[in-house]
Formats: C-alpha cells, structure tokens, sequence
C-alpha cells in the first residue's frame, strides 16, 4: 500500500485527490493545521463520504519542525502540495501571510523531504495565475511568466523552488500548471461557486440580484475531479517535470453567468449588477492553457465539458439550500 501525504487536504482539490487515491488503495494522510474553524474545514470531505477514510496529521507549512516530524512519521511515497492562502483578491490585502503559506510552504515541505533524505515524490499546485499579463495566445510550459497578483508572485517563487530542488538535490519534483478548476466544492469566494450559488439564491426567491466585477475577463475553466487526475498521473512518471493542465477553450465570466442563469430558466441580465469594489487592482484579462505535453506524456484529457460543470454546481447549490431551508 503505497502512502501519500496531502497539503490542503481540506480544500477542493485535496477532497477530490483524496477520493481518487483511496480508490487507488493509498494510505491517505492530510496535514492539518489546528484552527478554530477544524469542523468547517472538513465538510468537502464529508459532501464525498470520505471523513472517516482518511488521516489527519498535525502540522504546518508554516513550521518546518512540524513537517519534518510528519514526514519522519509517516515515510509518504507521494506528497502533494495543495496547500496555500489561494483567494486572488485576498492577496492584496494579505500579502505576507499569502508569500509565507503559498510560497514559503513550498520552500519548507521540500527542504524537509531533503533533510531526512526521503525518496518521496514531490507534487507542487502551481498555477495559471502566475502567467499573468499573458505573452502568448496560448499558455504552455515555454511561456514566459508575469504574476499579477501576490498570489501569483507567491506560486511562481514555490514553482521555481520546485525546479531547483529537482535540479539540485535530483528529486523527482514536479509542478502542476493548473488552470482554473471549479467544482461543487469550490469555495464560496470564488467567481464561478458565487455565480452558481447566487443563480440558486434567486431561483429559490431568497435573493433577487447578483453583484459580480469584471464580466469581461476570460478563463479557462475544467472540472477539479478531472485535474486531480493528471496530479496523480505526475507522480507515476519515470522522470518528473512541469505540465499545464487545462481544457484548451476560454470563456468570458459572463458567459458563464449565461450558461448558468440558463440552467435555471433565467436571464442573467435580469439579475446580474457590477460592483466597481470586486475589481482586481490588476486583472488577469485572458488565461487559455495548451495541454499538449500533458495529452502526449501523460495520457491526460479533461472528461468533463464546462456546461456539465456548470450545471452539476448549479444543482447542489440548489440541493444544498433546499436542505438548508
């Protein structure tokens, strides 16, 4: 049985990774940092039936101490990193906070696999944002980076790390490119979960509009259940690397809005008002990532379309407010 140690394991990502490693068979470990809100940060855990099937380990990417006593403890096979302050617009007003979790996590977790000298596989959630002010039509893993955010600046600093260890120390140490990726279980803070929720927030009649800021700016957005998969797949290569993940077709937040609206026999125009407060300082207009290394060495291709998705979000937030009320 093989053992795998997950960061963020609380999060969207870390629920669905979960789900799909215990499938696997793994021996399934998530470092858990000890908040007052311990019981919340459980619930996608719970939405997928996998509370009781999983462990949870002390620790902090914070403290390097508390990750070398977790590593030392349970000897992972695999460790992925998805831990991180990973709210865009909060990084702004938490920018120390988001450079210390997000970026000085990644630092922490590798040198403390390199300390006890573990022949642990290393996974880093690197990401879209950190292309930024976009040199290419089309991102792939050539395209020269431009962080427009402190989020994105503390994800390519853990991203490049990543690639200095692997070269350094011959690590097999791989990053993740993610492009957006949205589930059920994506945070409420999110654009694409507080669309979904608001569309089932009016349908319902317990809200009549909707305050969203750029409807402009365009992403390109694939399922989380189908990203873990190609996390996964990373880390049963030969060699590691670095590989963008993502569907290939880019689409406007307002396109979403339409799909979504649509999905509940509603005109998002109708319900749909801009708030000039959830502009980003600086906006990331157009993100399109090229999967093509990832298609060819992997075997990876996204199994869900965007309207599938949608529309699955749509619903349970639906559920969930039909069960809330």
């Amino acid at each position: 049985m093989k053992t795998a140690l997950i960061t963020g394991i609380s999060g969207q990502d870390g629920a669905y990774l979960s789900q799909l490693l215990l499938g696997k068979g793994y021996r399934v470990v998530g470092l858990a940092r000890r908040t007052s809100t311990a019981d919340r940060a459980g619930e996608r855990l719970r939405w997928l039936g996998l509370e009781h099937d999983v462990e949870l380990a002390d620790g902090d990417l914070t403290d390097l101490s508390s990750l070398i006593r977790v590593l030392a403890k349970t000897s992972p096979d695999e460790v992925y990193n998805l831990g991180a302050q990973s709210f865009v617009a909060l990084s702004w007003q938490q920018p120390i906070l988001t450079g210390e979790v997000t970026g000085m996590g990644a630092f922490n977790i590798l040198e403390a696999i390199r300390l006890l000298e573990l022949k642990t596989k290393f996974y880093q959630a690197s990401s879209s944002e950190m292309f930024g002010m976009v040199q290419a039509p089309a991102q792939n893993e050539t395209t020269p980076f431009y962080p427009r955010s402190p989020y994105a600046v503390a994800k390519l600093a853990a991203h490049w790390i990543t690639v200095n260890y692997r070269e350094s120390f011959s690590m097999h140490a791989s990053s993740g490119i993610l492009f957006n990726h949205e589930s059920p279980l994506r945070g409420i803070e999110f654009v694409t979960r507080k669309i979904t929720n608001g569309v089932a927030r009016i349908k319902l009649g317990l809200n009549e509009y909707l305050e969203l800021g750029n409807l402009d700016a365009a992403r390109d957005w694939g399922h989380a259940r189908d990203y873990v998969k190609a996390m996964w797949l990373m880390m049963q290569q030969d060699l590691p690397g670095d590989y963008v993940v993502a569907t290939g077709r880019s689409v406007t937040i307002r396109e979403f809005c339409d799909i979504a609206f649509r999905h509940a026999g509603l005109d998002y125009r109708d319900h749909v008002r801009i708030n000039p407060a959830f502009f980003r300082p600086a906006e990331v207009d157009c993100l399109k990532g090229d999967a093509t290394k990832a298609r060819d060495k992997l075997g990876w291709l996204p199994e869900t379309t965007l309207e599938e998705m949608a529309l699955e979000m749509v619903e349970a937030d639906l559920q969930r407010l039909k069960h809330a009320a």
